[in-house]
């Protein structure tokens, strides 16, 4: 119980921590953060453009299919 009391006394007690993080760290971060968004846009942009790349090849099969039925023809 004692452990704990003076545990906790302590930490009431704290002063602010001086931290630095070197430029080093930051442009890591800063690297890590544009690939994610980078990632997530692309992501994006497939699932949007997907019915349109689809409904293109549905047209160029359907293209194709009529002239090979026009040249058989012939």
């Amino acid at each position: 119980m004692l452990r704990t009391t003076l545990m906790l006394l302590t930490m009431l007690f704290v002063s602010t921590a001086e931290a630095y993080i070197g430029p080093g760290s930051g442009i890591g971060l800063l690297g890590s953060l544009w690939a994610w968004l980078v990632g997530f846009v692309l992501v994006l942009l497939a699932i949007m453009l997907w019915p349109l790349r689809w409904s293109l090849r549905r047209l160029r099969a359907r293209r194709q299919a009529a002239n090979e039925t026009a040249s058989s023809g012939d």
